[in-house]
Formats: C-alpha cells, sequence, structure tokens
C-alpha cells in the first residue's frame, strides 16, 4: 500500500488553466491575442505556456517573429487538451445549471445549422437536458425580419456591413469561392453561378464582385438550401461562395489566382429579441458565443488554380 501511495504522489496533475491558455493561444494565433481572451498579461501567457511544457517535458511550440507552428509534441498535447476541456466545462456546467429549463426559438443561416451548429448544440444539449430547442434555418435577412415578427427568440445571422446595428458580434468570417475538387467549373466562361435567391448576401457579394472585373458569368443553379448549393457544387455544375468554416467534402476553395474577385469577410452577430428574459436564452446565447469564440480556425483548404 506505501508503494501504491507513494506512486500516486510522484505523479503530477497538469493545471487546468495552463491547458486552457494553450489551446486559446493555438485557436488565436499569438500569445498576444491569447492574452486579451485569458485576462491576461502576454508576458504572463508565456509564462503559462513555459509551465506547461515543463511539466510534460516538451517543447510545444516552433517559435518565430510572427508566427506559431505547434511541434508534433504540441499537436500531441492540443488533441488531449482540447478533450479535457470539454470534458471540465461539460462538469461544471452539468453541476451548476442542473434546473436550468425552457423552450428556446433559434434561428441561423442553413450553412450554419447544417456545418458547426449541430456540434455546438449537441454538447448544449447534453449539458442542459431541460432546455427545448427550436432550430430554423434561413437565409440572414429573412430570419431578421422573422424575428421582428415574433418568431425567434435568438439568431444567428450574418451581416455584409460591419457598421450595421444591432446584434452582438461573436465571428469574423472569411467569405471563399467554392469549387468542386473533381471538375474545373471555374476555368468554363461565361463563369457558372451556383446561387441561393435573394436576399442572399452571397450572391450580392459574389455579382458585385464579378461585375467589378467584367468577368462574365451567368446563373446556372438556383436553391435555398445549403445541402442543394453544396450538391451542385460538388457535382461540378458552377461555383459558388461560401463562408470558410462551412466548406463541404468534395469542394475546394478557390483564389485570385484563379481570376476571381477576393470576397473579403463578413460578421456573424447574435440577434435576442427585445423584452424577452430567459435563464435557457441566457445560456443558449452564451454558449454559442463561446463556443464559435474557442472553435478552431476555419476548416477550408485553399489552392490556387489547376
Amino acid at each position: 500500500m506505501l508503494s501504491v501511495a507513494n506512486d500516486i504522489t510522484r505523479m503530477q496533475n497538469i493545471p487546468t488553466d495552463l491547458l486552457r491558455t494553450f489551446v486559446t493561444a493555438i485557436d488565436h494565433g499569438s500569445f498576444t491575442r491569447a492574452a486579451g481572451i485569458v485576462g491576461r498579461t502576454p508576458s504572463a501567457v508565456s509564462l503559462q505556456i513555459k509551465r506547461l511544457e515543463e511539466t510534460v517535458n516538451a517543447v510545444l511550440f516552433q517559435r518565430d517573429a510572427h508566427n506559431l507552428h505547434l511541434t508534433s509534441e504540441g499537436r500531441t498535447v492540443a488533441q488531449h487538451a482540447r478533450r479535457i476541456l470539454a470534458l471540465n466545462d461539460q462538469i461544471i456546467a452539468s453541476l451548476r445549471q442542473p434546473t436550468v429549463a425552457g423552450r428556446v426559438r433559434l434561428g441561423a443561416p442553413h450553412e450554419y445549422t447544417a456545418s458547426l451548429l449541430p456540434d455546438f448544440l449537441g454538447k448544449f444539449a447534453q449539458t442542459h437536458p431541460n432546455v427545448m430547442l427550436e432550430v430554423t434555418s434561413d437565409l440572414s435577412k429573412n430570419l431578421l425580419r422573422r424575428q421582428l415578427a415574433g418568431e425567434f427568440d435568438l439568431v444567428v445571422a450574418l451581416h455584409e456591413d460591419s457598421s450595421e446595428e444591432g446584434g452582438t458580434s461573436i465571428h469574423n468570417e472569411p467569405l471563399v469561392w467554392v469549387g468542386s475538387e473533381d471538375h474545373s467549373s471555374h476555368t468554363r466562361s461565361p463563369l457558372p453561378l451556383v446561387l441561393a435567391p435573394p436576399p442572399c448576401i452571397y450572391r450580392t457579394r459574389m455579382l458585385r464582385g464579378l461585375n467589378q472585373i467584367d468577368h462574365p458569368c451567368r446563373i446556372v443553379y438556383l436553391s435555398s438550401s445549403y445541402n442543394g448549393i453544396s450538391a451542385a457544387v460538388q457535382a461540378g455544375i458552377g461555383i459558388t461562395a461560401m463562408a470558410a468554416s462551412t466548406i463541404p467534402p468534395g469542394t475546394k476553395s478557390l483564389t485570385e489566382a484563379d481570376g476571381l474577385p477576393p470576397l473579403g469577410h463578413l460578421q456573424l452577430r447574435l440577434h435576442r429579441m427585445a423584452g424577452i428574459r430567459s435563464e435557457a436564452l441566457s445560456r443558449l446565447e452564451e454558449y454559442i458565443a463561446g463556443s464559435f469564440a474557442n472553435s478552431a480556425p476555419p476548416r477550408a483548404s485553399v489552392r490556387g488554380g489547376d
């Protein structure tokens, strides 16, 4: 028994605050930006990373003047750290929020309800089993109009103009051109476009950009469904634009090297219905905002013309 006790005493524990700072530095690309997220100074973040490296006895970052690159050991620690932090957060949430209950009507763009939100909302449901979620997909402008009519408690919406008022900014999303991995639709003239009907922000941004460079194009496929647009692009019918984090398998990102204009960024905001007071709504609002803030960088695979 004494030997077992001594073995336990010699075992080291990794503080979760070190892991959280480490993951935040990875996701935001620098110690300085991570410092603002975790509420510490850049020098304190650097010391935390050093403590973590000493604890695991490994160098986690290859540092240069501008970027942070993970070592192979760093990638291993990051993989485990994300799981440890997710379990930590689930334990805390499940014990602190056992009585939160109610119904929340959530509206979100098609591409997010098909890609990122299922994972986010699945984790929320695990820690808030008494909250019923009603999720509806539509174009952002339609969602905001419907919220004004009283249909939604909370709306996730994309905004084209950062100066627009309303909502809380939760994510800045690059907009990219997307084509099939197996076809070369982007080389055809006029350029075949797969679009959603108005008032789609992506549609407006694509047509405006092509018009500015006098690039001939034609609309070959219309769909209001993210899955329908994805299928058409995968089949090589045409190309489209998507938020970088929502690009589906079987597609690739296209760039200016392919003769296409840059599409810039869009701002993702949360809009809460005025006058609504609900603990379940507040929890969901905080959870979605935190999930986007802590999510991994967009999974777009950018490659030039080929």
